[in-house]
């Protein structure tokens, strides 16, 4: 399949230029009303658009592609939503991963990007749409080139709730644009490492991932245009995220901090009950 960059495209070379260029412009308001957040510069807003479903779940529109990230909640929870032409699951745990939504989301010519340890449990009618992917692995899709990154807990032991290598964080990059989905990460020395990513979705639940506090640092260490907190309730409630903004925009004010509502139905302050899908 040819590389989405398209070197010397007049179109695509803009577009990367613009995206570049998003760290130099001043910050602008993060904060929204809306389900749906855009980047906040108008000749980039139809390159990568972030739609909040919740928690873990997300529809991502990159250029002319929908990406639907850990499809939970039914079918239902999608309703009014583009068909997917790719699907990231990044763990096997019931927030990430649910085969009777996938069932009834995937499309005809859906593509599902999994890891080993999801695929491996997939019913045959999904398995033959699924690509799986280790860490490091790259696969292009739809023009979209997707690379699984390492998501765990530091320290490393067998029994952490998300051990080196069984799930993916996926960085996501079409016509010059990358998106980052961390998934259940805490601040590795990969996600340390990333470079040029435009619009970053983040974690931030103990004990699940990582604190207020580490995924501020995260953040500033990869410097991306923008960082979504998402994945944000925890063991006690809610991460305070307004405190999220508050330490990224003290440590460096070219990236812009957008606060969605992940938790429609839920107080801020409230904790996890029974009645939900765990939390990790």
């Amino acid at each position: 399949m040819k590389n989405p960059v398209v070197i010397g495209g007049i179109t695509l070379l803009v577009l990367g230029l613009i995206l570049v260029g998003v760290r130099m412009l001043p910050e602008k308001s993060s904060e929204t009303s809306e389900d749906t957040k855009t980047t906040s510069v108008d000749d980039v807003a139809q390159a990568i658009t972030i739609t909040p479903i919740e928690h873990a779940t997300a529809v991502i529109n990159i250029a002319d592609k929908v990406i639907y990230v850990d499809p939970v909640g039914g079918g239902i929870a999608f309703s009014g939503k583009p068909t997917a032409d790719i699907i990231l699951i990044t763990d096997i745990h019931g927030d990430h991963f649910n085969t009777s939504t996938l069932n009834a989301v995937v499309g005809d010519t859906t593509i599902i990007v999994a890891p080993a340890q999801v695929a491996a449990q997939l019913p045959i009618s999904l398995k033959d749409k699924t690509i799986t992917l280790t860490n490091g692995e790259k696969t292009e899709q739809k023009g979209v080139t997707i690379e699984a990154i390492p998501m765990y807990n530091i320290p490393e032991r067998s029994d952490e709730a998300h051990t080196k290598g069984r799930g993916n964080g996926y960085v996501l990059e079409k016509d010059g644009a990358r998106v980052y989905v961390a998934g259940d990460t805490e601040g590795t020395p990969e996600m340390h490492a990333l470079k040029n990513i435009h619009v970053a979705l983040i974690p931030m639940n103990l004990p699940y991932t990582m604190s207020v506090e580490d995924a501020a640092e995260a953040v500033l260490a990869f410097a991306p245009a923008m960082v979504y907190p998402y994945h944000y309730r925890g063991s006690a409630g809610l991460s305070d995220v307004e405190k999220f903004k508050n330490l990224i925009n003290q440590g460096n004010q070219n990236i812009e901090v957008v606060l969605l509502d992940w938790y429609p139905a839920e107080p801020s302050s409230s904790p996890d009950t029974a009645t939900r899908v765990r939390v990790d």
